[in-house]
């Protein structure tokens, strides 16, 4: 047996026949009663190093500061409030770092859990930090019972109310592995991002299926109009079959846009890489033209130019094709929203970050995680909209299709 598991060994027999627990809240009690101590430790190496002399130290002192007694402080913990003698010295210049001077909620620990959480550690590599930081290690169960706190916060925020009108919806899935019955599943996690009428950005959910469906898109988008959601103008998406009619058939009058990114990597399956840069300005020419009329001569020429060729990529936008000339029914500035997903794809891409860690031990697991990671995406998109939003929200306003519909949420 190692040293380490030698000593916690004779540490937890100590606390046995010390305390005699006998149940759950005898151990929680004795572990408070050794919390205190333990502070007032660590707060005494920490003075020692402050002076630079160990208590009751004969040598000569580099320094006329001195200690200056204690002075007792309640504190909150996360194993509850407790009161702790904290050392000072003669001059104040002790400025303690495990309890900062006029704080008393020093129960940041958990805090801390749940944002190394956030960011993607594991369980073992969030155990190993706080070890290193504090001293203390906490089991795989401690890290999970502390972030399980958050699984009331992430229901309430998935059942949150919503804004009446959302002007640009993005749907996407990403899937991530779970075990479930005793077996690795892929899981799709179904997420949509939405721009509200001011330009701030939203998740308006996140949810697990075992596949990606129409069926599972139908429940959502049923899910988030009782929410609230009155009216949305265009969802743009990648292509799920039958989504576009579900989608009308929930939200009437809204746009469904195919995203224009997702049909330029599926046509590039058929291309070689070699002819990726020449393919791909050609298509530029297209949907990047000024005008409908414009946008359907270059397509004309591009069918000309690449359907000997590459038949296979031409056929995907033969077939997409509609799509592309609805972009032309809006101005410019609306159209940059609306023809990519890219702004859902980097929430995904974010989520991505934290779930590449491998296989989840439950759903829970993993919404957990995400909605972790929400909450700092929120943070950062508080600060700012999407950007030209004043001159896209001038021509909603003018568009004959939308201005009385959005005048109904200003």
């Amino acid at each position: 047996m190692r040293k380490k598991d030698e000593n916690k060994n004779k540490l937890v027999q100590a606390i046995l026949e010390e305390y005699k627990p006998e149940t759950a809240k005898d151990v929680q009690d004795a572990l408070k009663d050794i919390f205190g101590p333990m502070f007032e430790a660590m707060l005494q190496g920490e003075m020692e190093n402050h002076l630079g002399y160990s208590n009751n130290s004969k040598e000569e002192k580099e320094t006329e500061n001195r200690r200056n007694g204690y002075i007792s402080k309640n504190v909150k913990t996360s194993m509850g409030e407790m009161k702790i003698d904290v050392p000072r010295d003669r001059d104040g210049s002790f400025e303690p770092l495990l309890v900062p001077k006029r704080t008393k909620d020093i129960s940041d620990i958990d805090r801390k859990v749940i944002s190394m959480y956030a960011k993607g550690m594991s369980q073992r590599d969030i155990s190993d930090t706080i070890e290193e930081i504090y001293g203390f290690k906490i089991s795989h169960e401690m890290v999970s019972q502390i972030t399980d706190k958050v699984m009331d916060e992430l229901m309430e925020w998935q059942n949150r109310p919503l804004k009446k009108c959302y002007p640009f919806v993005f749907v996407d899935c990403m899937y991530s592995t779970v075990r479930k019955d005793y077996e690795s599943k892929e899981m799709a996690a179904y997420t949509i991002l939405g721009y509200d009428m001011d330009g701030g950005k939203e998740v308006l959910g996140v949810w697990l299926n075992e596949t990606e469906s129409k069926h599972t898109w139908m429940q959502i988008f049923d899910e988030i109009k009782s929410r609230g959601v009155e009216d949305i103008f265009f969802i743009s998406m990648d292509g799920v079959t039958g989504l576009e009619d579900g989608a009308k058939e929930i939200f009437k009058g809204v746009v469904v846009q195919r995203c224009i990114v997702h049909l330029i990597r599926n046509s590039l399956k058929y291309v070689p890489s070699k002819d990726y840069k020449k393919f791909t300005a050609h298509l530029k020419k297209v949907y990047g033209a000024p005008n409908l009329k414009s946008a359907q001569h270059e397509f004309e020429k591009f069918k000309e130019e690449w359907s000997s060729k590459y038949p296979g990529a031409v056929d995907v936008w033969v077939r997409n094709f509609a799509h592309v000339e609805q972009l032309f029914d809006y101005p410019s500035d609306i159209r940059r929203v609306m023809y990519t997903t890219n702004a859902i794809e980097s929430v995904n891409s974010s989520f991505r970050k934290v779930t590449k860690k491998g296989t989840f031990p439950s759903e829970d697991a993993l919404l957990k995680v995400l909605y972790l990671r929400i909450t700092e995406l929120q943070k950062k998109w508080d600060k700012a909209h999407v950007h030209n939003w004043a001159m896209v929200r001038n021509q909603l306003d003018a568009h004959p299709k939308f201005k009385d519909r959005i005048r109904k949420y200003i």
